[in-house]
């Protein structure tokens, strides 16, 4: 079985204090493009469900020139080969101090240690859009200049998307860009597409195979192009999940199979959603996979879990979550929103879609109420203060009895709860599910320690959080063979 591995936390300084020298196979990443928007993610297809079909912001794609960008540009002279600081410095008298600027600066020192911990027989694919590929391209060659050969491909990913324009081309293609330190050594799998016939005749040394019915053209096997049609992600397919930024799992699995063998190690520092991770999964590959926002790394353990079963959780391992008290106080003064994100995973709840303004509640965790699918609601709220104090406990309980389908509550706190906060839970009364009969506290304390330590508030058994991830039949590539 593959083996994985998940770090929560700046890819810059995971790949620095974490990845070896020449110790990865394939890198794949997508990074932000710099399209100064902000991008949230969708908790469910249900549009009857307004509050599980609510978003999140996943992460902001907007740079802007600042001290800390400064201080990080002046750090390329000491830390970075001559040609690389030279490129960046064109940039920047070509380009000045504005967002595009920022945006190069944030990653050139990443791209220098992706190529870094590359293998002399690897290869990295950077997938990017019109917007920064010319950029992106030149930063690329000043960082592989040493390398045999360097550039290898630009792959045209062409796909088909709503919307058009008058005032220009449909803008319907991504870039993916293909480097190799050595292109004597780098692993390469020649795949074969498709190419149809107008008829079966006439082709005497080549197999020709024919598509079923009702179908029914003639086609040979040629070797793929660098131009790749494969249709975008679209909101109601069983693949989407609802991140924004989605790429189809039959192009990861394109790439990974023809860069990589079974066995070998794939990395992918902005993993997003988790499509690289799924897919090296899915053929037998080890895997890194990097993000610095927690909701990413919630997301991606869940559709592993939904795509694989619970065993999965055996197969790979999460860096950078708190494993104790310390760490968690220290993800709370870090950032307190990621804190709530994380507190509320550990319930097997979803994150709510406002962290400002919501009333309390930082997530919901759902619960079979019946055999017809109808679901409860467990409403979660965290405090990640030093202590907490009674109203907390009487504002979750009110909550809960105003909320439709709400039937319990769970109070998360990184404080011991006082003599107080302990009579209102207390007082809470008790849920009676309808389908067995079962007591359970309507109202329930836990701290954070306990829940690092494995343990758990009485529930009913909860269903998983996010849009669930489908197994993909893998179809047949040929028709008859004549």
């Amino acid at each position: 079985m593959p083996t994985g591995h998940l770090y929560y936390g700046d890819n810059l300084h995971v790949l620095r204090e974490y990845v070896k020298d020449e110790s990865v196979d394939l890198i794949y990443l997508d990074p932000p493009f710099n399209s100064k928007r902000n991008y949230s993610a969708i908790f469910s297809k249900d549009k009857t469900d307004d509050e599980a079909a609510a978003q999140i912001e996943a992460f902001e794609d907007t740079w802007h020139w600042t001290p800390s960008t400064e201080e990080m540009f002046n750090g390329f002279v000491s830390e970075l080969p001559g040609q690389v600081v030279d490129t960046v410095h064109a940039f920047r008298q070509m380009l000045g101090e504005n967002d595009a600027m920022a945006y190069l600066v944030n990653m050139t020192p990443r791209l220098f240690e992706l190529h870094r911990t590359l293998k002399i027989s690897g290869t990295l694919y950077l997938h990017c859009d019109p917007t920064m590929s010319h950029y992106l391209k030149i930063l690329l060659d000043a960082i592989f200049h040493d390398d045999r050969t360097g550039f290898l491909n630009e792959i045209i990913w062409s796909y088909r998307t709503g919307g058009m324009s008058k005032r220009w081309f449909g803008r319907k293609h991504d870039t993916v860009l293909a480097y190799v330190r050595d292109d004597r050594k780098h692993t390469f799998n020649p795949l074969k597409e498709k190419s149809y016939l107008s008829h079966k005749y006439g082709f005497s040394n080549v197999q020709i195979y024919q598509e079923p019915e009702p179908d029914g053209r003639y086609y040979t096997l040629a070797g793929m192009r660098d131009v790749w049609a494969i249709d975008a992600l679209r909101g109601n397919q069983a693949e989407a999940l609802g991140y924004p930024t989605q790429k189809p799992l039959k192009l990861l699995e394109r790439i990974i199979e023809a860069s990589s063998n079974e066995g070998d190690v794939v990395l992918d520092p902005f993993c997003g959603c988790g499509t690289s991770v799924d897919a090296a999964q899915r053929l037998n590959r080890d895997w890194l996979g990097i993000d610095i926002t927690y909701i990413a790394i919630d997301l991606i353990t869940k559709r592993l879990q939904h795509t694989y079963g619970t065993a999965i959780l055996e197969d790979f391992s999460v860096s950078g979550i708190p494993k104790d008290l310390a760490s968690a106080n220290a993800l709370f003064s870090k950032s307190p929103f990621d804190f709530e994100r994380w507190a509320v995973s550990l319930v097997n709840a979803q994150p709510n879609q406002k962290q400002v303004g919501d009333k309390g509640i930082d997530g919901t965790a759902r619960f079979p109420l019946d055999a017809k699918g109808k679901l409860g609601k467990v409403l979660v709220s965290v405090k990640g203060g030093k202590s907490i104090n009674p109203s907390m406990a009487r504002d979750l309980r009110g909550t809960v009895e105003r909320t439709a389908d709400a039937h319990m509550g769970i109070l998360i706190s990184l404080a011991e709860a006082t003599r107080g906060v302990a009579d209102e839970i207390n007082h809470g009364g008790v849920f009676v599910h309808p389908s067995n009969g079962q007591n359970y506290p309507r109202l329930q304390h836990i701290k954070i320690s306990d829940l690092i330590a494995g343990k758990q508030p009485q529930l009913p058994p909860t269903v998983l959080p996010y849009i669930a991830a489908d197994r993909l039949a893998v179809p047949s590539d040929q028709g008859t063979i004549f």
